[in-house]
């Protein structure tokens, strides 16, 4: 393996290995992600660790290192490669994506994912995103998400990146927002942009953790725990539908469990 390609993989494990640390301790009875090793039959693999506990009911941070002989995806969106540049090239694809769903409705939802993609010989990116699916919305939370971001971005990085997740993150046969947004960028072809993916990377749990704290203490009624299973609906939709993530997944031959882990539990419609 090339040595840049092997730097970016120990950084994943390492990102994944701390927030699942700082996720664990969350937890009030001590429950601890269960990890599981899978191989790809053409190349790589990862580790799921899944978290069922007291304040998540389900939850799970996936590290993946694969690669292939043909890269399966077609790309699309702003600053994406020319098909030309991919066709019928091996492909190198690494990252951690993590989803959580906490059982007390007022806690929310959240998602967070970066990678690492490298094209023959030549073409290679950074992408990811992070965004939070309250079935409340508090505005005080929204903005310490938002404020989060906005300081590990940058002005012009933030401006851009949000608007791209407002536009990244909605349901269109809904017409609807997924959450109250976050980032999403795609397509930074430059090394240096991997400081800026790990850096995001790195932000999750100052982002979240304070507001878990905030809010899993509130009390909740048998009326908000069924409106939050049939707002996860919404969740499961566009994962099911319209996630990139889960698009690749499965056209690169990927483990189908690490995969659906992001959807929840339980849902309703």
């Amino acid at each position: 393996m090339q040595p840049f390609r092997a730097e970016v993989e120990q950084r994943f494990r390492d990102l994944r290995d701390r927030i699942v640390a700082g996720l664990e301790a969350l937890e009030p009875a001590g429950a601890k992600f269960n990890r599981r090793a899978w191989q790809r039959p053409g190349g790589g693999g990862g580790e799921m660790s899944e978290l069922r506990g007291e304040l998540f009911e389900k939850g799970g941070c996936n590290f993946s290192a694969v690669s292939g002989e043909r890269y399966p995806f077609v790309p699309e969106g702003e600053g994406a490669p020319a098909a030309e540049e991919l066709q019928g090239k091996p492909f190198f694809a690494a990252g951690v994506s993590l989803v959580m769903h906490p059982h007390n409705p007022f806690v929310p939802v959240v998602h967070m994912n970066v990678r690492y993609l490298a094209v023959g010989s030549d073409v290679e990116w950074f992408g990811g995103g992070m965004d939070l699916t309250p079935f409340k919305p508090f505005a005080e939370d929204t903005a310490h998400f938002h404020g989060v971001l906005q300081k590990v971005c940058g002005p012009e990085r933030y401006a851009r990146f949000s608007r791209w997740a407002k536009e990244y993150f909605f349901i269109k046969h809904r017409n609807s927002e997924r959450g109250v947004g976050g980032i999403f960028f795609d397509y930074l072809r430059g090394k240096e942009d991997g400081a800026f993916a790990f850096a995001v990377g790195d932000s999750f749990l100052p982002a979240y953790a304070p507001i878990v704290e905030k809010r899993r203490g509130l009390r909740f009624s048998e009326a908000d725990r069924a409106a939050q299973l049939r707002w996860r609906g919404r969740y499961v939709e566009f994962n099911l539908l319209y996630d990139r993530g889960t698009i690749f997944g499965l056209k690169s031959g990927g483990n189908p469990d690490a995969i659906f882990m992001s959807l929840p539990p339980l849902v309703s419609w």
